[in-house]
């Protein structure tokens, strides 16, 4: 991690002498969030879709940033930018087991008090670029601000230091005279959360997987952007390899694999290569996705949404029902009162059981059928959980390990089916407004079945101005969440956010 950060440090100070801009705008902010809650986690929707910032319960913290964006307008451009947060959260409780004594104990538990949240480097030729380190994503399909979140890369867990290349947006493929666009991503990265998962695991049964790496790839094609109706198709593909994983059971471990790091493992995840302890190296999971788009002539957009999840030939051959996130998003031209509002069905029952059979891996059995199964969202038996520093990479909506105070770091309810509906809008120029509200009901996982299902209600509403007409770079938010249910708990927070956001022109000589 300490080498990465030396790395991209010294991109910053070398990509800038090379530019010959003479004027670059320069964002920068700074910010105080305290928070307050009545459970032992931050309300759900506190929680969730913050880069894994305020999870805990109560606390307060400082944060600030600059950044200088990509130019697209230039056919060479560069782009730069730091973040950090430094505060106190207050410490979570986990079930830890001794296997000296054999008994079970209480420990604590707490983010750094300081952290790095962004530092990255990036530079764009024509179409094309090329990033290094850690920086926020969006999300092609879903709005990341009113959703519960995209399926595969989201905004709500803590971004993972990397390398990343592919196209700063869709381009038209040559000869379709730009009715076919295309718009992909490849990216490999270093996961720094090791030390949580040690710090987290209970040590009595299931997995500890640390020391990983982290692949991510998309390639959509879209219709001509242009014209009233455009749509969207393509796949998300994510996985982790390398590292090490221990296996323990009754409070002893039971099976150690090394296996380390391999630059052709780099291939191996780019196309799923068979081999390993598994069938395929690494874990990989993704969705497909689709996303149709009409404008109407006001300059209202209507957009409807889905993305599939899947985690083996059942997933990706749309065996699995009707599993997956399916949106309905409206967005008014003009800001008012009302500006966007989104609606989601979400549903992960139908994923297959723990029967895998295939008769090619049993030459010698009489049984000739094929039982195409093994699905367990989010969760791999030999690395893990899909999630960074215990929060979903992917959606929040299913439960992560975070959560678990037992110290379990599996997805445990990823059975689970509800919906999520979002509203937003700015009553006037220096006042903006949000509320979401989800339900859902979680049975047990794809290989773990639960005694019985559990529900949960949560709802969150949040406030921001800029109540100084001569500071109006100066913002104060608000925002309350709520939990009611046995899935999440009975919680509620509150959390109030000062905020200020400026810009500078960065001139030089050409």
């Amino acid at each position: 991690m300490t080498k990465l950060l030396k790395i991209v440090a010294l991109g910053l100070a070398i990509i800038p002498a090379t530019s010959v801009a003479a004027q670059e705008p320069v964002q920068y902010f700074g910010s105080v969030v305290a928070q307050a809650s009545s459970g032992d986690y931050a309300p759900y929707m506190l929680g969730s879709w913050n880069q894994g910032r305020y999870t805990e319960a109560s606390g307060i913290w400082q944060e600030a940033g600059i950044s200088k964006s990509l130019n697209l307008n230039k056919r060479f451009s560069w782009g730069a930018g730091v973040q950090y947060i430094i505060g106190y959260g207050s410490p979570r409780q986990y079930g830890r087991y001794d296997s000296e004594t054999g008994h079970w104990y209480t420990h604590e538990a707490h983010f750094g008090r300081a952290r790095i949240q962004n530092l990255y480097g990036e530079v764009k030729y024509r179409s094309v670029f090329l990033e290094v380190g850690m920086k926020n994503h969006h999300s092609k399909i879903v709005d990341d601000n009113l959703t519960s979140g995209d399926l595969v890369r989201s905004n709500n867990a803590s971004n993972i230091p990397g390398i990343g290349a592919g196209f700063i947006d869709f381009v038209d493929i040559p000869f379709t005279k730009g009715w076919v666009q295309i718009d992909g991503e490849i990216m490999y990265g270093k996961m720094t959360d090791s030390d949580f998962k040690k710090n987290q695991f209970n040590y009595y049964s299931n997995l500890l997987a640390v020391n990983l790496w982290y692949t991510y790839k998309r390639c959509y094609f879209r219709s001509k952007a242009n014209q009233p109706f455009r749509f969207t198709v393509g796949m998300q593909a994510a996985g982790l390899f390398a590292g090490s994983s221990m296996s323990y059971s009754k409070g002893q471990l039971v099976r150690r694999v090394d296996r380390g790091f391999r630059f052709k493992d780099l291939f191996s995840m780019f196309l799923p290569t068979e081999g390993g302890e598994s069938y395929y190296q690494g874990s990989h999971l993704g969705s497909w996705d689709l996303k149709a788009e009409y404008m109407f002539k006001n300059g209202t957009r209507l957009t409807a949404y889905a993305e599939w999840p899947w985690e083996d030939g059942s997933g990706i051959g749309r065996m699995n029902g009707w599993d997956g996130l399916w949106g309905l998003e409206y967005e008014l031209a003009a800001k008012g009162i009302v500006s966007k509002i989104v609606i989601e069905y979400l549903d992960f029952t139908n994923q297959s059981g723990p029967i895998h059979y295939s008769p090619v891996d049993h030459p010698d059995s009489p049984l000739t059928g094929h039982a195409d199964g093994g699905d367990n969202y989010y969760n791999n038996t030999d690395y893990g959980a899909y999630a960074n520093y215990g929060l979903s990479i992917g959606t929040p909506f299913l439960k992560a390990p975070y959560y678990n105070a037992d110290g379990n770091p599996d997805f445990l309810r990823t059975r689970s089916r509800g919906f999520h509906a979002a509203i937003c809008g700015n009553p006037s120029e220096r006042w903006h407004y949000r509320v979401m509200l989800s339900h859902q009901v979680a049975g047990g996982n794809g290989r773990v079945p639960a005694v019985s299902r559990v529900r949960s209600t949560s709802a969150m509403i949040e406030a921001s101005a800029q109540p100084l007409r001569k500071l109006h770079n100066l913002e104060i938010g608000v925002r309350i969440g709520l939990d009611t249910g046995s899935l999440w708990g009975n919680n509620f927070g509150a959390q109030l956010k000062v905020a200020y956001h400026g810009h500078f022109n960065l001139k030089r000589n050409k």
